[in-house]
C-alpha cells in the first residue's frame, strides 16, 4: 500500500512496515550482512534490533542521574531510612562480634 510520500507500507505480524531506502558505506553493509547471516534474520531485522537497542541506551542515559546527583543521593542515605541503617549497622556489629575470636571456638 503506497502512502502520500511514495513509501510502501505493508503489515507484518503485529506491526506495520514501511519500505525505505538509504545509502550505506561498504563497511556498514558488510557488518549488516555478517550479522544477518550470524543471527539468521533479514538485514531489515538487524537494523530494527540495532535501532531498538540504541533507543533503549539513549533512554537509559536520559533516566540515569548525573554523577553529582548520584553522589548527593548516596550521601543523603541512598534511599535507606534511618531505621534500616540502624538495623544494618547492628547486624554488621553482631557479625563482627561473633567472628572476633573465631579461633577460640
Amino acid at each position: 500500500m503506497k502512502n502520500g510520500s511514495g513509501e510502501v507500507t505493508s503489515y507484518h505480524m503485529a506491526y506495520a512496515l514501511t519500505r525505505t531506502s538509504m545509502a550505506l558505506d561498504q563497511f556498514t553493509l558488510g557488518v549488516l550482512d555478517l550479522l544477518s547471516q550470524k543471527w539468521g534474520v533479514p538485514k531489515a531485522e538487524v537494523m530494527r534490533r540495532a535501532v531498538r537497542k540504541l533507543k533503549e541506551a539513549e533512554e537509559m542515559k536520559e533516566n540515569c542521574p548525573k554523577p553529582l546527583e548520584a553522589l548527593d543521593w548516596l550521601q543523603n542515605g541512598g534511599g535507606m531510612t534511618v531505621q534500616d541503617a540502624d538495623a544494618f549497622r547492628e547486624e554488621v556489629r553482631a557479625e563482627r562480634e561473633a567472628k572476633r575470636n573465631w579461633w577460640e571456638a
